[in-house]
């Protein structure tokens, strides 16, 4: 991930009184597909990350589905191409989570 990222990064974690905790460019988040559409807010919630994953699972919407299928793997460095605002975020560490739209942000404590 480039420099200006994680600085972005670490001024969240700074602005919100969060330890910065890096997500790779290698490894995964779970995104939900409708994250891909415009669909608002994007909610991110981060867990404790296990084998090649960060932790964090990201979807769009009011409502996280139950489904089997909802998330699917992404490498961190496709997040660009999906869904770019949700970068700045993903210094955050595991209990923490956000929910961004259009002229929102809410950054939070799980």
């Amino acid at each position: 991930m480039g420099k200006d990222v994680c600085d972005d990064q670490k001024e969240v974690c700074l602005r919100f009184g969060a330890e910065y905790l890096e997500s790779p460019p290698n490894l995964k988040v779970g995104i939900a597909e409708n994250v891909k559409t415009g669909l608002q807010p994007i909610k991110g919630l981060r867990q404790e990350p296990v084998g090649d994953t960060t932790g964090w699972y990201i979807f769009a919407g009011e409502e996280e589905s139950e489904d089997d299928d909802f998330y699917v793997p992404l490498h961190v460095h496709h997040l660009s191409e999906w869904c770019p605002a949700v970068l700045k975020y993903l210094g955050l560490p595991p209990g923490w989570g956000f929910v961004i739209a259009d002229g929102y942000e809410d950054v939070f404590r799980i």
